[in-house]
């Protein structure tokens, strides 16, 4: 008789239950990340189905009843679960080996050294870690129940870098609908004060990618508008600069914007809005707005922000480039919502303070 025949009937009826929450589940997700793609919510309810949904598979898999197929599966789980932990606790040999990548291909500067300095600091916080673990007799109860507070802070902190990655990959795939008024393409800095890096360059030829392929659909042409002041350190302001790259691209200077007012994204956004209201007559232009793939979910919140009911679309970027970018994105989103994170890690920290109070007060007692 099969082990798992006993169970059959009663995993076959979970499944039938489980299946039709983690569908509900799927359904409020795409509720909302289809109605509002631009808020943090949408990693959390897809997470919540995903996982559901691994759960259900589960069950459904036990529900065979086939044992062969049972171990086969449950192999190749563990196999997955142990490369993903592998990965996690190699993490700082990782970060590090990015790093060196970027140090010999791209400038030094502080917002390219990121996965180093993570990368360092993983490393400092392993020997930490050893360290306390092998003097945690000698420190009074009152001080360990203090420290152990870090490690959640720290898993909070993993959770919402979870999310914020989930985000970033999902817009990735929000639908295009080729149907713009107006492109918005957001600006970047500019090499030696006056031509457009290769990384501007993808977001100009993304856009203009776009506005071709809904050309060829039988749409009108879409207006681009190139959002960008110019910097202390520019010859020119980042909007001219993309557009003399567009026209020698062999886009029409007759269908180009300039917005060069503007000194961040949130500028960006909210100029370019006003130009393009004024320029349409109404608020009902359908746009879309160009930047690299890791930046555009940040640029989304921007554009919700400014009251501008646009979503992005992502120029391709250079792999090893990533996870500097990410980090960086992460950092930016994080102090866009610091207080929200702040009322988090204080919760945590008046848990922590009072369970170092007890144990103090225990201690007191027992003298």
């Amino acid at each position: 008789m099969n082990s798992l025949e006993p169970y059959v009937n009663v995993l076959q009826k979970i499944s039938v239950y489980w299946g039709l929450a983690t569908l509900i589940m799927l359904g409020i997700f795409l509720f909302l990340w289809l109605r509002e793609p631009r808020r943090l919510i949408n990693g959390i309810t897809f997470s919540i189905f995903f996982f559901s949904f691994l759960a259900e598979l589960a069950v459904l898999i036990f529900s065979t009843g086939n044992l062969p197929f049972v171990v086969v599966m449950g192999t190749l789980f563990l196999l997955i679960i142990g490369l993903i932990f592998i990965t996690m606790i190699s993490m700082w040999l990782l970060l590090l080996w990015n790093a060196f990548i970027v140090w010999k291909r791209e400038s030094h500067t502080l917002s390219n050294m990121l996965t180093l300095l993570l990368g360092i600091f993983l490393v400092v916080l392993w020997f930490a870690n050893i360290f306390l673990s092998a003097h945690a007799k000698f420190l009074p109860d009152w001080l360990d129940v203090l420290i152990s507070g870090l490690p959640i802070v720290g898993a909070y902190l993993i959770l919402c870098s979870y999310n914020f990655l989930v985000n970033v990959l999902l817009y990735q795939f929000f639908p295009k609908q080729y149907k713009a008024n107006y492109l918005i393409v957001l600006g970047a800095g500019l090499i030696n004060g006056d031509t457009v890096s290769r990384l501007l360059g993808n977001r100009i030829d993304a856009a203009i990618k776009f506005a071709n392929k809904q050309i060829k659909k039988g749409r009108p042409t879409p207006k681009i508008v190139f959002s960008g002041g110019q910097g202390n350190d520019e010859k020119l302001s980042e909007a001219q600069a993309m557009a003399n790259y567009a026209i020698e691209h062999g886009w029409d200077k007759d269908q180009i914007i300039l917005e060069d007012q503007s000194k961040n994204t949130l500028q960006n956004m909210q100029f370019s809005k006003k130009i393009i209201q004024d320029d349409y007559g109404s608020n009902k232009a359908y746009i879309k707005f160009f930047s690299n793939n890791y930046h555009i979910f940040r640029a989304g919140l921007y554009a919700r922000m400014a009251g501008l009911a646009a979503n992005g679309v992502g120029a391709p970027t250079r792999f090893y480039f990533l996870p500097n970018a990410l980090i960086r994105e992460f950092v930016a989103i994080l102090i866009m919502n610091k207080k929200r994170h702040i009322i988090m890690i204080s919760i945590i920290g008046f848990f922590v303070l009072l369970s170092m109070l007890v144990t103090l007060y225990v201690d007191f007692k027992t003298k």
